[in-house]
């Protein structure tokens, strides 16, 4: 098992094996994600949205400016 240990102002060191089993380097971003009370999860955070492309399917349709400005405003009224 791998440790760490708190310092006084909340940092931690994250140990070389554990860095470069996530892939992650000085500078880079990682994610606490609670997965139970009291449980968290340690992931990187480090894909680039770009690689999000071709994820969802196109509909083809265009969304005017206009049309996503009144679904917000119905969505808000509704919300009320």
């Amino acid at each position: 098992m791998t440790t760490a240990t708190i310092t006084s102002k909340g940092q931690i060191t994250i140990p070389v094996g554990v860095r470069n089993d996530l892939g992650v380097d000085s500078g880079d971003r990682v994610e606490f994600v609670q997965i139970a009370p009291g449980r968290y999860e340690f992931v990187a955070a480090t894909h680039d949205v770009t690689e999000l492309k071709g994820l969802f399917a196109h509909s083809g349709k265009a969304v005017s400016i206009e049309a996503m400005n009144a679904a917000i405003a119905r969505r808000g009224a509704s919300a009320r």
